[in-house]
C-alpha cells in the first residue's frame, strides 16, 4: 500500500481529494473517477455519514494502489477506528500530539493541520512528517513561504482550504508540497462524472 513519499515519486499529482459528505454508496463510484483522472490521495472527513464504512469500501477496492484514509481525525480512539478499516491517511485539522503519535504509532501517513510555526514545530515533535497548511485561502502565498523558509526542507507542507484549478500551481510554486481540494472538487450528490472532469482539469493544472 503507497504512501505519499512513494506516490509522489512516482509521478503521482500531489492532490489529496477531499470527500466531505459522501455516503457510503457514492463512495466507490467516487474514487474510481478519481482514480481515473490520476488522483489516488483520498480523504473522508469523519464528520461525513457513515464514514467508516466509506472509507473500508474505497480501501477494499483501491487501497493497493491509493493513498485512502479519513480527515477530521480529532482523537486517538478515532485514528484506531480508522487504522481497523486497513486505511492508511490521517488529516486533522489541528495539532494534537497524542493523535499525531498514535497514527505514526500505527505505521499509518498522518498530516495534521497547523497555522503558525509554532504549531508546525509541534506537529513535528509529535512526529509529523506532513503538514497541512489551513485554512490556506485565508492565509495567502507569503504565508506559506515564510512557513517553508523556517522549517526543515524534509517536510512536505500541503495547502489546503479555498484551493481549485485557478491556484493550485500558485501555491506548488511558493512551496507547497501538494493542495488537497474539497468543495471545489466534491460536493454530496455531484455525479461521478462530472468530478472526474473536475479532478482531470485540477491535475493538468499541475502538470
Amino acid at each position: 500500500m503507497p504512501m505519499i513519499d512513494e506516490l509522489l515519486a512516482a509521478g503521482t499529482p500531489p492532490i489529496v481529494a477531499i470527500l466531505r459528505g459522501i455516503q457510503p454508496d457514492e463512495a466507490v463510484p467516487v474514487a474510481a473517477s478519481l482514480i481515473d483522472a490520476g488522483i489516488r490521495m483520498i480523504e473522508v472527513p469523519l464528520n461525513s455519514p457513515e464514514p467508516l464504512k466509506s472509507i473500508a469500501a474505497m480501501q477494499a477496492g483501491f487501497g493497493e494502489t491509493a493513498l485512502i484514509g479519513a480527515g477530521t481525525v480529532l482523537t486517538v480512539d478515532a485514528v484506531n477506528a480508522v487504522a481497523e478499516t486497513g486505511a492508511r491517511l490521517i488529516v486533522a485539522p489541528n495539532v494534537d500530539p497524542p493523535v499525531i503519535a498514535r497514527a505514526v504509532k500505527s505505521g499509518l501517513e498522518v498530516m495534521p493541520g497547523c497555522m503558525t510555526p509554532t504549531e508546525a514545530f509541534a506537529a513535528l515533535s509529535a512526529g509529523a512528517k506532513q503538514l497541512k497548511l489551513f485554512p490556506a485561502a485565508a492565509l495567502g502565498t507569503g504565508h506559506l513561504k515564510a512557513m517553508c523558509e523556517v522549517l526543515p526542507k524534509s517536510v512536505g507542507i500541503w495547502a489546503v482550504g479555498g484551493v481549485d484549478e485557478t491556484n493550485a500551481s500558485a501555491w506548488l510554486g511558493a512551496g507547497a508540497a501538494g493542495v488537497a481540494a474539497g468543495g471545489s472538487l466534491y460536493r454530496p450528490g455531484r455525479p461521478a462524472e462530472e468530478i472526474g472532469r473536475i479532478a482531470r482539469r485540477l491535475v493538468t493544472a499541475l502538470s
